[in-house]
């Protein structure tokens, strides 16, 4: 039963891709949201009375899961930043979107603490903590929306932060990071381009261009090209991988991405690769095989919104507030609509999710922006998550 899955999760992107391109309403809701709309349905058969766990859910399911969303990511970065082309004027808003991120965050984070600090540390989740439970959080939240989860994992126990809250966090975070996601590219993305500046034209330009230019799919030369690019991208990923594993564990994934990075940007500069127009086809396969198996990891019957509705309040603040922020602060500083989703996403969600968000906007530009961004959220997630707790502790 988990091949069945497998297969689907690596062949319904062609059938969508293919059905978007006939059915015109299909066409204008996109691929990767119809996409994540079957990963849900296929991650909640359990919820059907009719079907068994074993069938809804198979035992090797989150191996298969996890094994399919590691890989799709590493492949999708270089074949995306191929046919990038890299501009300086762009650099004042990448900086400028880091900043507010971060000060966003923080914002959020000590303003949920004295909205939420006191019936947290009431709750039974607050146990033995003296007191400072709600600081502990903040601190966890603070590092997991400018890092990821390896922060949250690495704060829990510089913390002292029981498993119980540790997992409640980790639900709490999973759901409601895939709703922000997935309200960011149902309507946010149109709504934030309408609010802030947008180079529309430009943006979808440079998207469509070459576009005449590409072999015809499944040729002879369409297949030594997807040969050539998917052999460097695997030998850039082999690299990026070794160099990484040599480094204490904890910094795998931020050494990881940041070789495969610089790797994809260096490919980008030679003329060969560049001109190999289905190095965006190929990212865009993997972006749609990586949307249909992390939203099927989103399992709703697992969730329990009992354990503590302060502690979720506290986590949609700062997951809906910081983005509110972020937007008021970029209006004021004329920061583009593309580049702060795309900060968003790599502060909410992590590096992983970048190229997905930026597949939906249809701005292959900012994913070099989304995924430095990324990278210096978890360099500096667990320091900045630490100091605040401490911070916020003094009020207690």
């Amino acid at each position: 039963m988990e091949y069945l899955y497998l297969g689907i999760f690596l062949l319904a992107p062609a059938l969508v891709k293919w059905l978007c391109g006939k059915v015109s309403i299909l066409g204008k809701i996109g691929p990767i949201l119809l996409l994540y709309a079957l990963g849900i349905v296929m991650g909640n058969l359990s919820l059907l009375p009719f079907l068994s766990e074993s069938v809804a859910r198979p035992a090797g399911l989150p191996g298969i899961q996890d094994m399919v969303t590691s890989a799709m990511v590493p492949l999708a970065i270089p074949l995306m930043l191929f046919g990038c082309r890299f501009r300086r004027s762009e650099t004042r808003n990448q900086a400028l979107a880091l900043a507010t991120g971060l000060l966003a965050v923080i914002f959020t984070a000590i303003a949920g603490y004295f909205i939420f600090g006191k019936a947290i540390d009431s709750s039974s989740l607050a146990g033995a903590g003296n007191g400072t439970t709600a600081a502990k959080i903040g601190g966890m939240l603070t590092g997991v929306y400018t890092g990821g989860t390896v922060n949250l994992a690495s704060l829990q126990a510089m913390l002292g932060v029981g498993s119980e809250t540790y997992v409640l966090l980790n639900s709490y975070d999973m759901v409601i990071s895939f709703l922000f996601m997935m309200s960011l590219i149902a309507f946010g993305i149109r709504l934030l381009r309408r609010f802030l500046p947008y180079g529309d034209r430009e943006i979808a330009g440079e998207w469509s261009e070459g576009e005449e230019s590409k072999p015809r799919r499944f040729s002879a030369l369409w297949w030594k090209q997807a040969g050539i690019l998917l052999g460097i991208t695997l030998l850039m990923v082999g690299v990026s991988a070794g160099v990484a594993s040599l480094l204490p564990k904890e910094w795998f994934m931020t050494v990881f991405i940041l070789l495969l990075t610089s790797l994809g940007i260096a490919a980008s500069f030679v003329r060969k690769l560049r001109v190999m127009k289905i190095a965006d086809d190929l990212g865009m396969y993997c972006i749609y095989v990586f949307s249909i198996t992390v939203a099927s990891m989103a399992d709703f019957s697992a969730m329990d919104f009992s354990g503590s509705l302060s502690i979720l309040g506290y986590l949609c603040l700062m997951i809906f507030g910081s983005l509110f922020i972020q937007v008021l602060l970029a209006k004021l500083l004329k920061i583009d609509a593309d580049t702060v989703v795309i900060a968003s996403t790599a502060f909410i969600c992590s590096p992983p999710f970048v190229p997905m968000m930026a597949a939906a906007m249809k701005n292959r530009r900012v994913v070099v922006a989304g995924l430095s961004i990324g990278i210096i959220g978890y360099a500096v997630g667990t320091y900045l998550g630490f100091a605040l707790s401490r911070l916020l502790a003094l009020f207690s």
